[in-house]
């Protein structure tokens, strides 16, 4: 009887051996699919500077970003992508997401000065967004659904390689 439960237990151990890698292939081929993939490197790159100085016209890690230069600087290293250094200039960028949710890399926009496109960040996701954001102040991590942020919150667009 002991014999006959060590041939079962044998026999399944030995079919997941020879399970076929090639359904595996075809079962994973769809999250090349994935409207995101790309995109997540820019949350990552982002969130990885998190604390580095505000400092006013700064476009590296180590001489601190102000929200332009931590844009651009992350859109170049993490996905090749070149940007305009101004706010005002990146809002005519990529497009519009008015009416749908928004992905990890995504740029979002805000009025905190009375300008439209005065400040910018790097949305993560889930209602999280980096930015650099004044002076005295470091790269920092908030949400967007906060007050103070939703209540200035102008677009979200999504920039492509070219």
């Amino acid at each position: 009887m002991g014999c006959g439960i060590f041939i079962c237990t044998l026999l399944a151990l030995s079919g997941c051996s020879t399970f076929s890698s090639k359904s595996n292939i075809s079962k994973v081929a769809q999250f090349k699919q994935d409207t995101t993939v790309g995109t997540e490197d820019i949350s990552i790159a982002a969130v990885g500077l998190v604390d580095v100085p505000y400092r006013y016209g700064g476009n590296t890690p180590k001489g601190g970003f102000d929200c332009s230069g931590l844009i651009v600087y992350v859109y170049n290293k993490a996905a090749g992508i070149k940007l305009p250094r101004t706010i005002q200039l990146m809002s005519a960028r990529g497009r519009s997401i008015e009416n749908q949710p928004p992905a990890p890399g995504d740029l979002v926009f805000f009025n905190t000065t009375g300008e439209k496109y005065s400040h910018a960040g790097i949305y993560i996701g889930q209602g999280r967004f980096v930015h650099a954001p004044s002076a005295g102040g470091t790269v920092r991590l908030e949400q967007i659904e906060s007050p103070y942020w939703a209540a200035r919150f102008t677009e979200a667009r999504r920039l492509t390689p070219q």
